[in-house]
Order: structure tokens, then C-alpha cells, then sequence
């Protein structure tokens, strides 16, 4: 046991406790830190709202990780997982919750499998679009599950579109009922999107799971937006729900501004002969042209 002493972080254990971070095994059987395990999250409810991302890239997950972001939805590929286990790496204290394809199971071993899959490489739980029936069988294999409630971009046939859901009272009902149904089913957790504010503040009171609020406003116990909104990497439109902290599209449109100036600078250069200029090259002896060509004769190739 002394040779797993460290977490993923390579944190000793009186360290980690100093930070506050739990040691944890994970479900694949790796040693590691945590800043909350499911059970952490679940005595956090009515206490405090928590704050969630999902970012795409290492550099965001690190950067959320030092900022003090909570909680981290991952997207994971099963068929490539090396991003997502990147991402696990580059925030390795962070509670993450791998957000599994939606058609990648079609019955309920192959959930409980592509869970095992996703918790194999690091996740601490999975969100999922599944029926209460796969979360059922993934939560009675161990798995901790987040399950996804409102709006469900995937399933947005079935609500009208991509659109608010729960205006009336037959759609408030049915989203209670189906977040009812996940809590059965044994999940920890839900993400509700897209829902009105007053609602989501009813509905956490009503039930045991921790409510990840996407558009859904500020009565949920998390508060989830994803890391592309929080940065401004794309241009507008944006999604009504989401707010730009800061604007990197502009510094991306910036950059390749100045790429395309820079290989402009460089084409007028060599056709101009600037480039290279005395600088960038080494030149030979008095003696050496005059002897290689004397040694090589009129050879023309």
C-alpha cells in the first residue's frame, strides 16, 4: 500500500488533507485526490450552490481546476477516449463527470459497460441522457449517475424542438416525474435545462438528487455553464442562458490575422529578396568554392 501513497496529482496524503482533498480509488482501481466524492456533493444540498463546467480542452479543464470550479462535465468518446483522459489528467483533483454519447448503449449491459469504460480512465461519475432503466442497471453496478431532465437537446422531438419545456402544467408535472423517476432509478444527480427559474426552485426542494441547473436559473444546487459560453470562444448568436466572461474568439480572430500577415511578410520577402537576408546564412571560405569547383569539374547533373 505505501507505493500508492500519492494521488494522480502526486500529492502525499498530509498535503492533500492540508487542501482539503479527499484520497480516493476510483471505480478503474486508481489511486487519486479529489475535492469532493458523490457523497461530499449530496451533503452539499440546500447548503450551498456549487459551481460546474464542461470544458473541451486540457488547458481549460486546468485553468476551471485553478480557478476553484467544483465540479467538471467531461464529453467522452468511447471510440477515442485519449481527450477526455487528457482532460481527467490536466485537472486531476477535480470531481468529473463523464458525459457519455447518448446512442452508444442500447440496452442496459452495454450502459453498465460503456460506464466502466468512461470510470476505467478516471471519471468519478457519468451523465447521461439514459432511460431510468439503464441508470438503474449502471447505479446497481456501483456507477454514480447524473441523469439529464427538461430540455434534452437529443431527445427535443419528443418536447417541440429546442425550446423551454415546463410552461405549462402538464410539461412542469411531466419534468417532475422524470426526475422523480431517475431518483428511483438510483442516480445521484440530474442536469435540468431549460426550465423556468420558479420551477427548478420547487423541484430541488422535492427531490434528493443535486440539481445541475443549465438555463434553468439559480434554484438548482449546481450551477452549470459550459467552458465555450464562460470564454467567448465563438462569435454570437449565443444561447440565451449563457454569459461571456471573456471574448478569446477575437484574440483567435487576432492570431490568424497575424498568421496570415506574417506568411504574407514572408511570400513579399523571398520574392523581393529580403529573405534570407547576411543574417540567416553562413558563408564559405575564401578557398572552399574555388576547390569544390575545381574538384568537380564542369559536372552539370
Amino acid at each position: 500500500m505505501a507505493s500508492h501513497a500519492t494521488g494522480d496529482g502526486g500529492i502525499p496524503p498530509r498535503d492533500a488533507a492540508e487542501r482539503g482533498l479527499k484520497r480516493v480509488m476510483t471505480l478503474g482501481g486508481a489511486y487519486g485526490t479529489r475535492n469532493y466524492t458523490v457523497r461530499d456533493l449530496r451533503d452539499q444540498k440546500g447548503k450551498r450552490v456549487l459551481v460546474e463546467t464542461l470544458p473541451f480542452s486540457p488547458e481549460e479543464a486546468a485553468a476551471a481546476e485553478e480557478a476553484g470550479v467544483d465540479t467538471m462535465k467531461v464529453r467522452f468518446d468511447p471510440g477515442q477516449p485519449d481527450l477526455a483522459a487528457a482532460i481527467r489528467q490536466a485537472a486531476p483533483n477535480t470531481f468529473m463527470a463523464f458525459s457519455v454519447p447518448l446512442v452508444a448503449a442500447a440496452s442496459e449491459t452495454e450502459a453498465v459497460r460503456l460506464g466502466y469504460q468512461a470510470m476505467a480512465i478516471g471519471a468519478d461519475a457519468i451523465m447521461c441522457q439514459w432511460s431510468p432503466s439503464f441508470v438503474a442497471a449502471a447505479a446497481d453496478a456501483g456507477i454514480p449517475i447524473q441523469g439529464h431532465a427538461g430540455l434534452v437537446p437529443r431527445k427535443s422531438t419528443w418536447t417541440g424542438g429546442l425550446r423551454a419545456v415546463g410552461k405549462t402544467l402538464d410539461e412542469a408535472m411531466w419534468v417532475y416525474q422524470e426526475i422523480k423517476a431517475l431518483e428511483n432509478a438510483g442516480a445521484y444527480a440530474v442536469e435540468v435545462e431549460v426550465i423556468p427559474a420558479e420551477l427548478l426552485v420547487e423541484i430541488s426542494k422535492r427531490t434528493k438528487l443535486l440539481t445541475s441547473s443549465i438555463g434553468a436559473g439559480s434554484g438548482g444546487d449546481i450551477q452549470f455553464l459550459f467552458a465555450e459560453d464562460i470564454l467567448g470562444n465563438n462569435p454570437p448568436p449565443y444561447p440565451r442562458h449563457s454569459k461571456q466572461y471573456r471574448h478569446l474568439y477575437k484574440m483567435k480572430e487576432e492570431m490568424q490575422a497575424e498568421r496570415v500577415a506574417g506568411f504574407q511578410e514572408f511570400v513579399a520577402d523571398v520574392r523581393e529578396g529580403r529573405f534570407p537576408g547576411p543574417e540567416h546564412i553562413i558563408t564559405a571560405s575564401d578557398n572552399l568554392i574555388g576547390a569544390f569547383v575545381e574538384a568537380v569539374g564542369n559536372d552539370r547533373g
